[in-house]
């Protein structure tokens, strides 16, 4: 059994939803950054970790990477030009949303000290998080990110476009609002969900 720590309002949520996906036995240990739980773990205090057996993974990419080729789901084989795509799109994701989507939490929600704290930075980042969400709908075919097939690729996606709109970010593209909410609606979504707390 897989044990997973961190929080369902971090990323850890991305790994929680790609265990429900793949239909694996796994335990969730409630815990944010720095608990001495993921300090044993993981010395930067990070979540999510994940723990297999007698390895313990960082880095939720690395994280659904990892589960989607053990399992062989969700991902197309590696060495194929398919996987490259899928590794290219995660990649951009991970760059053109997820890192700006992170910045400006940083800084509005004060993660960093004062005297480092630049709220100012939350406009820039919007007008360059719509300017990628634009670029992306572009290229977006449906129903999946990659077309026929659901990827590891549109879990990170749809965690990014939530994490945008409760943050209050500018997704104003209709095909992609409509592409979150269709994701929103898959079962494993769901039961990965039903692990928030109030």
């Amino acid at each position: 059994m897989y044990k997973l720590y961190g929080t369902v309002r971090s990323r850890a949520f991305r790994v929680l939803w790609m265990l429900e996906e793949l239909g694996e036995p796994y335990e969730l240990i409630e815990a944010g950054p720095h608990h001495p739980e993921v300090l044993a773990l993981n010395t930067s205090g990070k979540i999510p970790v994940l723990v297999d057996g007698d390895a313990v993974i960082t880095d939720s990419s690395a994280m659904l990477t990892y589960l989607a080729d053990k399992h062989g789901k969700l991902t197309s084989p590696a060495g194929t030009v398919d996987r490259a795509h899928q590794d290219a799109l995660t990649h951009t994701l991970l760059d053109e949303f997820d890192s700006i989507l992170w910045t400006a939490a940083r800084h509005n929600m004060k993660y960093l000290p004062k005297e480092h704290q630049m709220p100012e930075i939350a406009a820039s980042s919007k007008w360059e998080f719509e300017r990628n969400l634009g670029r992306l709908a572009d290229r977006f075919s449906g129903p999946f990110l990659q077309g026929d097939s659901f990827t590891i690729a549109d879990i990170v996606a749809t965690h990014c476009l939530n994490w945008a709109l409760v943050a209050d970010f500018p997704v104003s593209d209709k095909t992609l609002r409509s592409y979150a909410k269709e994701m929103r609606e898959r079962e494993g979504f769901k039961r990965a969900f039903a692990h928030l707390k109030d």
